[in-house]
């Protein structure tokens, strides 16, 4: 580097070992000099997203967490995994990995080519994994500058959560539906999914699970919100979906039963509009999508729903791959114009690297509440 004050810097690492255990540590590694079309980021914030804490945690227990110090003086954190977890994670097994999918910061060294040099200076929002790091280099095209005053903390989260939710506008529309259902909808992913919905013109069914979270989504102007704990929950599912014809969910639990609570609403609303009983069940076709695990418990289907139904994964990346290039760059366009407003992120506390290894901190941040989000900056 031709600045040797960037020579090295910190990077949080996930080992997921074959004794059994999870361990979280800092390494000190290299910075490599950028390659032509390459950029040297000073990575100032990442956002902590479940996808990050599938990698980071591995399977083990948030809050089961142990701490020491490693012979460099560095903080390492240990926690004990079961057999099945273990088995699970195969693939990975003894396995140094960095985490972070997505982050930014300013761009302080450049390749000679003309793409990474008209970065050098600027305030970029970065996909490119390994994020939880002080310094990362990456391909300029896998930066995104920022508006003019815009800070790396609110940039830092341009991906993952914006593009998700209008990749779930864009699925809803491809597979012919006209109306969708979103669950943990008051998240910060959900409150951009209202806001491209209200925009857009789209209809919304939010489910939640507690009455504040209810509140909080009416107040930016959501008009049908279901409570999951509420008494009334499917009275008032269904009628939202037969007010709003929504056909097509997208479930952030995962485990338990919401799923099939959905499809039974759909259903209960579509066989309001049939003339004619049908053994099989409507005609209307119901798509749910698990894009998420907040519940890691089985996935329950009661068959109360008819045949016309389908329940599957949803996942950003492949989605991007087949939407093609022109289709993402409208929406990564989007995203950077109302990177302030409709995709405007919030976080409950800020947090060193060195921070996101102590183990009461885990514990906070592995609950993956709603409205609890976390921000790490590195340099802090």
């Amino acid at each position: 580097m031709s600045n040797s004050a960037y020579a090295t810097g910190l990077q949080l690492r996930s080992t997921v070992k074959t004794e059994g255990a999870l361990e979280l540590s800092l390494i000190s590694i290299p910075t490599p000099e950028p390659q032509a079309d390459e950029v040297v980021v000073r990575v100032e914030a990442s956002p902590l997203n479940p996808s990050d804490l599938g990698l980071l945690l591995g399977g083990a227990e948030p809050s089961a967490m142990r701490a020491s110090t490693g012979s460099d003086g560095l903080p390492v954190v240990t926690a004990s995994l079961p057999p099945e977890v273990v088995r699970a994670m195969a693939a990975r097994l003894d396995q140094s990995l960095p985490v972070g999918n997505e982050g930014a910061g300013v761009v302080i060294a450049a390749g000679a080519g003309e793409k990474a040099q008209a970065l050098l200076g600027k305030t970029v929002s970065v996909i490119g994994g390994a994020m939880y790091s002080q310094l990362r280099v990456v391909h300029a095209s896998q930066c995104q500058p920022l508006p003019e005053g815009t800070t790396a903390a609110e940039g830092a989260s341009w991906f993952v959560n914006p593009m998700t939710a209008l990749g779930m506008v864009e699925t809803m529309r491809r597979e012919g539906h006209t109306a969708l259902v979103h669950t943990a909808a008051a998240s910060n992913l959900g409150q951009m999914l209202l806001k491209v919905c209200l925009k857009d013109g789209v209809p919304l069914v939010n489910v939640v699970r507690k009455p504040e979270q209810a509140a909080t989504l009416r107040a930016l102007g959501a008009q049908y919100v279901c409570d999951s704990s509420a008494p009334t929950f499917m009275e008032d599912l269904i009628e939202a979906l037969v007010a709003t014809n929504a056909t097509i969910a997208f479930d952030a639990t995962g485990g338990g039963k919401l799923a099939s609570q959905i499809l039974t609403g759909i259903e209960a609303a579509a066989n309001r509009k049939e003339k004619a009983y049908s053994r099989y069940g409507s005609s209307t076709f119901k798509q749910v999508y698990i894009y998420g695990s907040l519940d890691r418990s089985p996935t329950v289907l009661n068959r109360n729903f008819g045949f016309s139904w389908s329940v599957s994964g949803w996942l950003l990346t492949p989605f991007l791959q087949k939407a093609g290039g022109e289709t993402v760059g409208k929406m990564r366009a989007r995203v950077a114009s109302e990177l302030k407003t409709t995709f405007a992120s919030s976080y409950v506390r800020h947090i060193s690297l060195r921070e996101a290894l102590q183990p009461e901190i885990i514990a906070a941040y592995g609950k993956q509440a709603t409205g609890a989000k976390y921000l790490i900056t590195p340099h802090t």
